[in-house]
């Protein structure tokens, strides 16, 4: 099935998705004139390609991603440190469920692909599951691990015949997205997929 994404902000780059792959990125007129049965899906903002987080093995791996129903003892923020270390020591099978809560953060601030090299199986699962590219790991990373680094790393533009691979932020354009963050994150889509929406 033939799904048509739009963004308010950035309707010159409407992008038509067939299946898993991007058939054809343009103004939005011009593809749904050319596809008029296609689903349409409008979102506010812009559609960008995506962002790589660089921080896979950081974010995944040495941080614990408390459970929702864990909120009374543990909090709802990540955990990082000795504190981290502590829980997963007490229970190794807390890593599986904390790296699936990690990828879900992710995709809700717009990443599409992760780097750094993850060594807990858990960790490559929750990855592979979610459809996660990996990417390059800079040589100089952005500052501490964060679901939003600074600056944000977008990944190379999106192409006809390449992976239906995108995010939608909720900015006016990639100046305020800089400013505000991947919190503004609308929608996730991987693999055709939306695997995140936000409202």
């Amino acid at each position: 099935m033939l799904t048509l994404h739009l963004a308010d902000r950035s309707p010159e780059a409407a992008v038509l998705v067939d299946g898993a792959s991007i058939a054809a990125v343009g103004p939005y007129e011009e593809l749904a004139a050319a596809e008029p049965r296609a689903r349409v899906r409008r979102w506010p903002g812009i559609l960008t390609p995506g962002l790589l987080n660089p921080y896979g093995p950081e974010l995944l791996e040495a941080t614990y991603h408390p459970d929702p129903r864990e909120a009374d003892v543990l909090g709802t923020e990540p955990i990082v440190g000795a504190r981290a270390r502590e829980i997963f020591r007490a229970d190794p099978a807390r890593l599986g469920a904390s790296a699936r809560r990690g990828v879900q953060r992710m995709l809700a601030h717009g990443t599409v692909a992760v780097a750094g090299e993850l060594r807990s199986r858990a960790a490559v699962d929750a990855v592979r599951r979610a459809g996660l590219a990996m990417g390059q790991r800079p040589d100089r990373l952005p500052g501490p691990p964060v679901l939003s680094p600074t600056p944000l790393i977008l990944l190379p533009r999106l192409v006809p015949g390449g992976p239906a691979r995108f995010a939608v932020f909720d900015v006016a354009d990639r100046a305020e997205l800089v400013r505000r963050g991947a919190g503004t994150c609308v929608a996730t889509v991987i693999g055709g997929r939306l695997v995140y929406r936000g409202r």
